[in-house]
């Protein structure tokens, strides 16, 4: 019984972890969006900026994706467009949930 009740409990905690280590797609889209990212990227296409599928093959297997992508979304880097060095755009919703589920997006793609 007692085995019975520690294999439950684990069951679901495992449940949990997947279910937080998902991504919400539609949300990433949205943040993407309101964001204005789409008017330099996309999806599978290059733009003004790399595709996100680009920017998920560049990463990986690097074990500071996650952090250099944040990084990239949030702090406004300098990057150079057509010669001219100007700010990047950070996203607009700033909630640590939300980000990671938008750079988790990016590098799933």
């Amino acid at each position: 019984m007692k085995l019975l009740a520690t294999l439950t409990i684990a069951c679901g905690l495992m449940t949990v972890s997947l279910a937080n280590a998902a991504v919400d797609a539609a949300a990433a889209q949205a943040s993407l969006k309101e964001s204005g990212c789409l008017t330099c990227h996309a999806v599978d296409k290059a733009k003004i900026g790399p595709s996100f599928k680009d920017v998920a093959k560049h990463h990986k297997g690097q074990a500071n994706a996650e952090a250099d992508v944040t990084k990239h979304v949030t702090m406004k880097p300098m990057i150079t467009i057509d010669g001219t060095k100007t700010e990047h755009k950070a996203l607009k919703n700033t909630d640590p949930a939300a980000v990671k589920n938008v750079v988790q997006y990016i590098l799933a793609q």
